[in-house]
């Protein structure tokens, strides 16, 4: 053989060797001494199966020397000798060539080896330097190859999984269903990307992108598949902290094209992730293609953070949504931009919310624990002088100074009870040092769990004007009765009717009981209040003048009769005359009534020419008047004439439950007219005038809270404020009420609170819950943190 093809043929990476007929080496390379690993002097004239049968990398070929010599013409055999994937040095492929002579019979052979230790070692290395799960499997889908990788995911050995079913091994998610493999084998084409979970050899689940793909020889034949994965726990996480954020969250590229979008921001926009993926934020929340029309883009574009910018985007269904911005750039270590990154608050609801209150004509603000304000809505501007800008951040008291701060704090008072403070008056100052009489209501406001967190108070203006404005509006509508009594609710409930109708009332009830300001309701709702309304007291006049009063005379019809005069008939004329104290008219005058009601007519002193009379009757009475008629003192037929309709008013001593509505009613007129601080009665003032009788009925009740006014300095009235035939005369100053004293902290009040609640229920815990109103969880909860004992029960020593 020449010395360049010997040298051609040392070159070839394979090794080769020939043979004769009887399979003996005739030629050989260097390649191939080195595989098979004898001395190149010792090769030439041996025996292949001599060199083969010693080796067991080639024993396996021994078998299929003969067969090959007895067949004619030229045949080939190739096998995969050893384990190639495992990499180890027995890795070869062998193919043997034969070389018919002229009569067809084998003349010789060329055997060629590819020791496939080299590539495979390379290619495990690079495999094992990827970061991603690698594993084969052969047509049957067991496993053939595991890299570092996926031993480090999954906690399995190569040893452990070779040759056994993929599917034993990962029991993953999509094993049955969407396989990764099976479906690449389906479709013949790599797949990507697949989401699945799989189990580690703890038995933990484990979630991971799965990628497949056909596994094809030099020939492009299948010879199995391979399958990637990797572990994207810490994605997943990422993904369902950003999720379970409230806020709206997406990220982009550095072109605005949104790259992630969250679950929250989902449901504020309406937009799937799958629908803005890739696109240009600004198109999708603005209409607009350009970035910078945005605070992100803003933000991009001046590598600076942005944070609560208030704006307005455009949800999936076109409308626009509130929201409150935050943005900040994505930033490399060459200080370039590569992404940023935006949050958004749906604002609706605040919105809503402070729209809602600015529409209120109430001044509302709210106070955290330390009675900081936190919010402070339109009206409350307007009442006080002060912006929101400037009173929220300060404290309460520093912004109203009022005389009830600290020691009858409205806020302090509703924590106390558990129950809403509603319409105190007091006076503030506004921002330019006036004094302003308002209307005051509070109550606490608490956590899901019932802690106090801060508190809310309402305050409306008071001033005298508007309050006599107010009165002037409102004093004979029925709302100004006041009164719960089941009497009382059903005489409310026909009035209406009575009021419509043109017949004669007669109201008949004790001296004070509201007689004449149900006389001006009647009127007030009825077909003539558009008319007048006079008012004829007749036991207030003399029985001489009685009649020209009522009547009205000619001039001449008496002595000191100089001119005409109008009488209260012809005054009311198409409207409503009340004759109070009816009882009191005397007989002489009783006819002539009575004329007037049965004729319509009446004849003025001093003339013969009747005068019609188109006036409504009311009349009222303090005295028993059928009584009365059996004494023959009052004519029955007048009686009857007046009486068409009879409302009876029973005495207030009758309808005890009216008492605190009356009080407070008193207290809020008292404290508009007379402008002092006086927020309510104390408990125990009411108790006693509970007990009172009230010969004088309404009248003698409001009398008696007019007379406290006069000796109450501020704050609540007390029992000693009160007439001495109604309370106990002790001090002239107030104790403080509810024992709250000035400085207190929520906290301190709650605890008071609480601890006097157990005291009155003689520490059982299920009444202090119902009085308290929290359940027992939130009372165990708070006896412990604020250390309250019984102290009717020993306390144990610590040892």
């Amino acid at each position: 053989m020449p010395e360049t093809d010997l040298t051609s043929f040392d070159e070839i990476e394979s090794g080769y060797v020939t043979v004769d007929n009887n399979w003996r080496i005739t030629s050989f390379n260097k390649k191939a001494c080195d595989i098979l690993d004898i001395d190149d002097k010792d090769i030439i004239g041996r025996h292949c199966r001599e060199i083969f049968y010693n080796d067991k990398r080639f024993s396996a070929i021994c078998s299929q020397l003969e067969p090959l010599t007895r067949k004619k013409g030229s045949n080939s055999v190739q096998l995969n000798l050893g384990c190639p994937t495992t990499g180890k040095k027995n890795a070869i492929n062998l193919k043997v060539i034969t070389l018919p002579g002229q009569n067809g019979l084998m003349l010789g052979a060329i055997i060629g080896f590819a020791d496939l230790s080299e590539p495979l070692a390379a290619s495990r290395l690079a495999l094992n330097s990827i970061a991603e799960g690698v594993f084969t499997v052969d047509h049957i889908r067991k496993i053939t190859s595991f890299n570092s990788a996926a031993e480090k995911i999954t906690g399995w050995s190569e040893e452990d999984v070779i040759g056994k079913p993929c599917k034993s091994i990962f029991h993953s998610s999509i094993c049955k269903s969407t396989c990764a493999i099976a479906e690449s084998i389906l479709k013949k084409t790599a797949i990507t990307d697949r989401m699945a979970y799989i189990l580690g050899k703890e038995g933990r689940s484990i979630p991971v992108k799965v990628s497949a793909a056909p596994l094809v020889d030099l020939s492009d034949r299948i010879v199995g598949w391979v399958e990637t994965f990797r572990d994207i726990t810490a994605t997943l996480q990422h993904e369902m902290i950003l999720n379970a954020v409230a806020d709206g969250v997406f990220t982009v590229d550095p072109e605005g094209r949104i790259t992630s979008f969250n679950a929250a921001a989902e449901r504020i926009t309406g937009w799937k992730e799958s629908e803005v993926l890739s696109k240009i934020c600004s198109v999708v929340f603005f209409s607009s293609p350009s970035v910078n029309s945005c605070a992100l883009g803003v933000s991009m574009r001046e590598k600076r953070t942005i944070v609560d910018y208030e704006t307005f985007i455009i949800g999936k269904d076109g409308f626009s949504i509130p929201v409150s911005v935050s943005a900040a750039p994505f930033l490399d270590h060459r200080n370039e931009v590569i992404g940023g990154v935006e949050t958004f608050r749906d604002n609706t609801f605040r919105l809503q919310n402070e729209l809602i209150l600015d529409s209120v004509a109430d001044g509302v603000f709210t106070v955290d624990r330390n009675w900081t304000i936190t919010s402070f809505n339109l009206a409350a501007e307007l009442i006080t002088g002060w912006s929101r800008e400037n009173a929220v951040g300060k404290n309460c008291s520093e912004i109203f100074q009022s005389s009830i701060c600290g020691r009858n704090c409205a806020i302090a008072e509703s924590l106390y009870t558990g129950k809403a403070v509603s319409n105190r008056s007091i006076t503030i100052k506004t921002r330019n040092g006036r004094s302003h009489s308002v209307s005051i209501s509070a109550a606490p406001l608490v956590d899901h769990e019932g802690n106090v967190v801060g508190g809310v108070e309402t305050f409306r203006d008071l001033s005298v004007e508007i309050s006599l404005r107010q009165q002037l509006t409102r004093r004979y509508t029925f709302d100004q009765i006041i009164s719960k009594s089941p009497a009382m609710q059903r005489l409310f409930e026909i009035m209406p009717d009575i009021a419509r109708s043109e017949s004669n009332v007669l109201i008949l009830g004790e001296s004070g009981t509201g007689k004449e300001l149900i006389a001006s309701a009647l009127f007030h709702a009825s077909n003539r209040k558009d008319g007048p309304f006079v008012t004829v007291n007749c036991g207030a006049l003399p029985d001489t003048l009685l009649e020209s009063e009522l009547f009205g005379y000619k001039a001449g019809a008496f002595t000191d009769a100089k001119k005409d005069k109008v009488g209260r008939f012809a005054a009311a004329e198409g409207g409503t005359l009340f004759l109070d104290e009816i009882g009191d008219i005397p007989q002489s005058l009783q006819v002539k009534l009575l004329r007037v009601l049965q004729q319509k007519t009446y004849e003025p002193l001093g003339s013969n020419t009747p005068v019609k009379a188109d006036v409504r009757i009311i009349a009222a009475t303090n005295r028993d008047l059928p009584q009365l008629v059996r004494e023959g003192q009052f004519r029955d037929d007048l009686y009857y004439r007046l009486n068409v309709v009879n409302i009876y008013l029973p005495p207030l001593r009758e309808r005890i439950e009216d008492i605190p509505l009356l009080v407070e009613h008193f207290v809020k007129k008292f404290s508009a007219e007379k402008g002092k601080d006086i927020v309510g009665v104390s408990d125990q003032a009411i108790a006693r005038l509970m007990r009172y009788s009230y010969h004088g009925n309404i009248r003698e009740l409001e009398n008696i809270i007019e007379y406290a006014f006069i000796l109450c300095p501020g704050g609540y009235i007390q029992e000693s404020h009160l007439p001495e035939h109604i309370g106990v005369r002790t001090s002239l100053e107030a104790p403080e009420p509810c024992g709250l004293t000035p400085g207190m902290t929520l906290e301190d009040i709650e605890r008071q609170a609480i601890y006097q609640s157990l005291e009155r229920n003689q520490w059982k815990k299920m009444l202090t819950c119902r009085e308290l109103r929290i359940s027992k969880d939130t009372l165990r909860r708070k006896i412990e943190h604020y250390g309250l004992h019984n102290p009717a029960e020993p306390q144990e020593k610590e040892g």
